[in-house]
Parts: structure tokens; sequence; C-alpha cells
């Protein structure tokens, strides 16, 4: 089968955290802030309402809120990719239709929460999608947080659809990303969805990686892409990742990733606020850890 057309989707891309007030209220000043500090980091791309932006939690007006404050902030100057999950199909179109109408770039797709739907059905899910829309879709592979997984036989199945491009790829599986890589050559691009999975995952032809944790260390993130995929450079990547591996090993081994990721930011001097409840701030404890871990990427 020929090659679809590719996007430009590559690097570092942040899956942004939504600043919060004292009193859990979207913080919209904070949140242009921290876009503007990131995109003058370096990184490559934009991911509002994701997992770690805690759309969850979000009212629809809040969403297309967040979503128009960093499509407006970043200007052009990166690509920015628009979670759009929802419980049912037609939620997510239209989440989709409005990322689109708002100027995202593309739009990143997780499988609908708590209905589970089983492989067919979560393949006409993305299919109706697709064909509502007219910019790259990323799916977003995370069963620990759906209760569905994408197999590679489904990853296979959507690659043919027209404007799936792109998968981020969460099950800290290898072997998975080796699959997928293999069963869909050109026709998708993977980008690392597991911070402890990040060189392995370029190892393997990943063109990028969506990160939490870029929120806190976006310089560093952004470094490790620049060593271990431009220039190639297998041990200075690798001694940059080992910096940045107690922090990471953190994140995603604590159960607690949004409530780290906006920790770390208040440590490293752009406090984002808290997370919005059921999830509670990071403990002193944690926050102590937390230090610890970080001491090392300074």
């Amino acid at each position: 089968m020929a090659s679809k057309v590719k996007g430009t989707f590559e690097g570092i891309f942040v899956a942004l955290a939504t600043p919060m007030t004292a009193g859990q209220e979207v913080d919209y000043d904070t949140l242009r802030s921290l876009v503007n500090y990131l995109v003058g980091q370096g990184v490559h791309g934009i991911v509002p309402l994701g997992s770690t932006g805690e759309y969850y939690a979000l009212s629809a007006s809040e969403r297309k809120g967040v979503l128009a404050a960093a499509v407006e902030t970043a200007g052009g100057r990166v690509p920015v990719v628009a979670g759009t999950n929802a419980g049912a199909t037609r939620d997510v179109i239209n989440y989709a239709l409005q990322a689109q109408k708002l100027g995202a770039a593309g739009v990143l797709l997780a499988a609908p929460y708590y209905s589970l739907p089983t492989s067919g059905e979560l393949v006409e899910h993305v299919r109706a999608v697709d064909k509502a829309i007219g910019v790259p879709i990323m799916l977003y592979n995370y069963p620990a947080r759906t209760g569905v997984d994408m197999t590679p036989d489904v990853v296979e199945r959507l690659a043919d659809l027209d404007n799936v491009r792109y998968i981020k790829e969460s099950t800290g599986d290898a072997s998975r990303m080796s699959e997928i890589v293999r069963r869909c050559g050109n026709r998708i691009s993977l980008f690392c969805g597991c911070d402890t999975l990040a060189i392995e995952s370029f190892q393997m032809g990943a063109v990028g990686w969506v990160a939490g944790a870029a929120n806190v260390l976006p310089r560093q993130h952004v470094e490790l892409f620049d060593l271990a995929v431009r220039r190639k450079d297998a041990k200075a990547a690798r001694e940059c990742y080992n910096r940045m591996r107690p922090t990471l090993e953190l994140m995603e081994g604590g159960g607690k990733y949004t409530q780290w990721v906006k920790a770390g930011c208040g440590i490293m001097g752009r406090p984002v606020g808290p997370p919005r409840q059921p999830l509670l701030p990071a403990s002193k404890d944690e926050i102590a850890r937390l230090k610890k871990a970080l001491a090392s990427c300074r």
C-alpha cells in the first residue's frame, strides 16, 4: 500500500499541564505563560487536554478555553495537538471539530473511557472521527487509564485511515512499539508515551515523545531528543537520559503522575497550582523526594 503523506510532527511535544488557582479554577494567565516558556525552551509541540492536562475534570467551556489559549499563545511557532477524548463518539467528534476550528494542527485520540468498546467498536469510533475532520490524528494508547487496549491488530487497521498518522504508545511495553513499527511501517509514526522507555523508543524509530515531565524539564527533553535522534550520539544521549531518569522513574512509577508534574513545576520555579480534586497536591514528603530526584537534572 502506498505511503500516506505525513505531517511534520516530530520532537518533544509537551503533554501540557492545566494551571489552576488555589481555588482550583483554570488559571489562563499562567497557562499562557507556561506555553510561552515551553516554546522558548525549544519544545517542538504542545498537547493540551491530555491525561496530564486533566481534561476529564474540566467542563466543556473550560476545555475550549484551555485549547483556545494554548493555540493563540503558541501563535504558530509550534503545532498544537488537542486532546479530544470523551465518553461518546459524537462528543469526541464535536471536540475534534472544535479543535480544528480553533486552529489545532491535529488531535490526540484515546479510546473512550468507561464504556470499554470492543476492538471492532473502537475501530468504528476512530473511523467516524477520521471522516469528520481534516487534520492529522495521533492515536493515544493508554489502557491503564482508558481500560481499552489499542492492540497492534487494531493499530494496523486504523493506520489505513486518511488522517491517522501518529500514535503515542503508553503501555510501557517495548515489544509493543517494535510490533507497531514492523506492521505499520511508514503509514504511521511512533511517539514515545512512556517516559522510562524514551531511549528505547528512539532506537526503534520513534519520531518524537509526548512527555508530561517536559512541563518540568523542557530543556533536558529537547537536549535528549537532539542527541538521540538528530545527532545520533548514543553515549551522550544515554548520559543525558541517566540524569533525567530518577525524576522520570518517580513520576512514572509513583501512581501520581499529574500531581508529580504540578509539584515539579513549582520546585523548578514555575508554579502551576494544584490539581483539581479528586486529585490532591503532593505531600511534603513527596515534594522532598521529587526535589532529590530533580537535583540530578540541574
